[in-house]
């Protein structure tokens, strides 16, 4: 099997701290500069699961770093460069501690819990009748609270504010970017013969001005739908046709694992990590419309990534 990076311990100039997330690697220099390292781990259920996967940490750092791109025109971004595949280095922010997830359609866990009985869901009202993967009249806003660990939770705009968590005036600002970005995010999408379903975006404050934070319009972050037999699946009750993360939990669900206590992880052979891998592909090469160029294989990633990182650093000095 090509070669993964799941584990970091880099030592840059001007290292503070770094942060080990699910997926990435976060390394503070000098409280300024964010170096994000994607690395090849995969996680489900909450769980980092026990194998990485080829290409993945490129597939997730080049298309975030391409939406960035398409949509620093109507929202400020974090992104300064991207040095090497999998890495992409930003301006520090100071975090809001909440997601900001928009759906424009009803799927997923807002479905389960709306099949339920549920017509409320984060402060915003859901009209009765509507069935799974059915357009909401007009994109809905269900943030959640960002958990150290654990589970995040639902929370309300009205909570949220009332908790400091975000101020008004702040938070009226984040909804506008959120609205903006999908909006921008469903037409890229179009483009491409897909339907942006729901995503998530993180936001945080630098000298006083609201930035977008982290990964934007990726698998991960996000489901899509393909638009071409989309209505009549929709009729006729079909499951949709979709690009995400959801068929490596579909997996781990068939192999009778959802992360709780007491569950074992199912084998991941080479064969099925390179399937996942092949899958990541065609998610870039759909959602991007271009090509996906695997960097080399056969080099020591961190190596790699060290040297590329280093050269970044050095030649941005303050």
């Amino acid at each position: 099997m090509a070669k993964t990076l799941v584990h970091t311990d880099f030592n840059f100039e001007g290292q503070r701290s770094v942060y080990h997330g699910k997926v990435r690697d976060v390394y503070n220099i000098n409280d300024d500069i964010l170096v994000m390292v994607a690395t090849d781990r995969i996680s489900a259920f909450d769980v980092v699961l026990p194998k990485g996967i080829p290409g993945k940490g490129q597939v997730l750092n080049q298309i975030a770093a391409s939406f960035l791109d398409a949509t620093a025109d109507i929202v400020p971004n974090w992104k300064l460069a991207t040095p090497d595949p999998m890495v992409a280095v930003g301006v520090k922010c100071e975090g809001f501690p909440v997601e900001m997830i928009i759906r424009g359609y009803l799927t997923g866990s807002a479905w389960r819990e709306y099949k339920n009985g549920c017509r409320e869901l984060c402060g915003v009202k859901l009209p009765d009748g509507m069935r799974e993967n059915e357009r909401f009249p007009e994109p809905i806003i269900t943030p959640t609270t960002k958990a150290e660990a654990g589970h995040d939770e639902n929370i309300s705009r009205e909570e949220i504010i009332a908790q400091g968590l975000v101020s008004e005036e702040d938070y009226k600002v984040v909804e506008q970017y959120t609205r903006a970005l999908y909006k921008r995010g469903s037409e890229i999408a179009a483009s491409k013969g897909l339907i942006l379903v729901d995503t998530k975006y993180e936001f945080g404050k630098r000298d006083g001005k609201v930035i977008l934070m982290d990964e934007i319009h990726t698998p991960d972050s996000s489901r899509y739908f393909y638009a071409e037999g989309y209505e009549e699946r929709f009729e006729n009750g079909e499951p949709q046709k979709q690009l995400s993360k959801e068929f490596v939990r579909q997996w781990l669900i068939d192999n009778n694992f959802m992360g709780k206590e007491g569950q074992q992880v199912p084998e991941m052979t080479d064969e099925y990590c390179e399937s996942v891998a092949a899958r990541y592909i065609e998610l870039y090469e759909e959602i991007t419309g271009t090509k996906f160029e695997r960097a080399d294989e056969n080099v020591d990633l961190a190596a790699r990534i060290e040297k590329n990182v280093s050269e970044y650093l050095a030649q941005n000095k303050k």
